[in-house]
């Protein structure tokens, strides 16, 4: 059978997306349309939905599309994943005459960066999904769309109205949800360095194993500057944050908040537990 593939993180999964998905099913001769959101972009480090939440958008979005199927085959490995080998492991699974492989014209300037790109363009057919202030010169197929959105751009300016219909709700409360909580842990960053602390960093630990969503870390400058953090803390967070529990002492304070905790350190302490290398092995430092 013939067979396009349309990947990409789907971070959000938008309206252009839809509209690639029915100028390929229109023009395209395929049997089946596979859509295979990344766990994690190989030219990345890290995603903004998290990739089961991500795969879910796209199941809904495309349930009642006929000879479109949404592949976890990527997801399901929890690591990053290069087209290669995705085209490799569907040639097993499939009987494939041919293969279409749909990329954004964004894409087109890392595309022979690819891993075994060289080796993918003898195993598919390029084609381009294309918009406004791109041009493509080279000799693909193109999928000219008049919808000129991308997912880089909501997840900065989010606007439902790029969102599909079945999914508007969901992915608003998520992006709201998302944005508030970054900026509580911002806000605490803040006024950490307004008062002073050093080398104030904040680890995201969402989706990890982890008992909190995130991590602050900073240096104290003196015996009782950690103390007087936690009291500005408090001063200047009282109506907004619950503070509910606090271990004390000159080289460490530590904050519970529930769903964020603080870490405010001497230099000495700093250095020798080095917090970093752990928060970091398991999250994303910012």
């Amino acid at each position: 059978m013939n067979v396009a593939i349309f990947g990409g993180s789907f971070d959000p999964i938008h309206v252009g997306h839809v509209d690639v998905v029915e100028r390929a099913l229109k023009m395209l001769d395929i049997d089946m349309l596979f859509i295979i959101p990344t766990y994690l972009n190989p030219f990345k480090d890290s995603f903004f939905a998290p990739p089961f939440l991500r795969l879910k958008w796209c199941e809904k979005v495309f349930k009642n599309y006929k000879n479109v199927k949404i592949l976890d085959i990527e997801i399901s490995k929890n690591r990053k994943v290069t087209t290669y080998e995705t085209v490799l492991e569907l040639k097993k699974i499939y009987d494939i005459s041919k293969i279409y492989l749909i990329v954004g014209a964004d894409n087109l300037q890392t595309l022979n960066k690819w891993f075994q790109y060289e080796e993918l363009l003898k195993m598919v057919k390029v084609v381009v999904a294309n918009r406004k202030g791109y041009n493509c010169e080279n000799n693909f197929l193109i999928l000219d769309s008049d919808i000129d959105i991308s997912s880089s751009f909501l997840r900065e300016h989010f606007d439902i109205r790029y969102i599909p219909d079945s999914i508007k709700q969901i992915v608003e409360k998520f992006y709201k949800t998302r944005v508030f909580m970054e900026n509580r842990v911002k806000k605490i960053v803040a006024l950490l360095e307004e008062k002073k602390a050093e080398e104030v960093a904040f680890f995201d630990l969402r989706g990890k194993d982890y008992f909190v969503d995130f991590v602050v870390v900073a240096t104290t400058l003196a015996d009782k500057h950690g103390f007087a953090l936690l009291n500005y803390l408090k001063d200047n967070l009282r109506k907004e944050e619950s503070f509910l529990h606090v271990d004390e002492s000159d080289d460490w304070v530590v904050v519970d908040m529930g769903d964020i905790l603080i870490h405010l350190m001497s230099q000495k302490y700093r250095e020798k537990y080095n917090l970093e290398d752990f928060l970091e092995s398991i999250g994303k430092k910012k």
